[in-house]
């Protein structure tokens, strides 16, 4: 766990996902390989050289959006998916169902945070499959507010899903603090726009963050 910044008046945990709520590494790779097969049958490309296309537009995006990186959907669109059909293969094909459970500790974990503060999901995944994935974790009505791909047609990074959990949970942008694994998509605009960050290593980390904001504070 790192963490990058933490406001004074912080009222809002603002929680990425896959790969923060839970660590399951077959199931994030599970989720990346679907669309790319996806998208390589709808060109009518192998997958190999379709990977190395990927590859190489990353890279160029990287150099353009420095401290960035593309995410899933970003890619997608630059391959001429549109957001909707995005959106619909993801509700096609992803089963959280076959690789989650409950998990108790991460429940006790966040119920000890909300005595303290909001929380709220910003995923880029859609919020039917963000509901169905803390479903499996349960969790599910721990996060009174839930962002998806498809509340505001925009992945992270991108301030637009970030705001909008902020306004819909009635909360300033600088009262909020971001948690997530990947640094360049989760945590990194969200420090541009003032909110605190934290990046973690899965929900291990997780498990720890009542101890740490307490610590952090002291």
């Amino acid at each position: 766990m790192k963490i990058y910044k933490t406001p004074d008046l912080a009222a809002l945990l603002i929680f990425d996902m896959d790969g923060t709520l839970y660590t399951n590494d077959v199931y994030l790779k599970s989720q990346t390989g679907l669309l790319v097969e996806r998208l390589a049958r709808r060109l009518g490309k192998d997958l190999a050289p379709l990977e190395e296309e990927i590859s190489r537009f990353q890279e160029s995006w990287r150099r353009e959006f420095p401290g960035r990186r593309s995410s899933l959907s970003i890619v997608l669109e630059a391959f001429g998916v549109s957001m909707e059909e995005n959106i619909r293969w993801r509700e096609e094909l992803y089963r959280p169902e076959a690789y989650l459970k409950a998990d108790l500790r991460l429940r006790e974990t966040l119920l000890s945070l909300a005595d303290s503060y909001k929380l709220a999901i910003v995923t880029n995944n859609t919020v039917s499959i963000a509901a169905r994935t803390l479903r499996c974790l349960g969790v599910e009505n721990l996060f009174p507010v839930l962002v998806g791909l498809d509340t505001c047609m925009a992945s992270k990074p991108h301030e637009i899903p970030f705001r909008r959990a902020a306004e819909e949970s009635g909360v300033d942008t600088g009262c909020c603090i971001s948690i997530g694994d990947r640094y360049e998509i989760d945590i990194a605009l969200p420090l541009e726009m003032g909110m605190g960050g934290i990046l973690v290593d899965g929900v291990e980390d997780v498990y720890a963050l009542p101890g740490s904001l307490l610590q952090n504070w002291g």
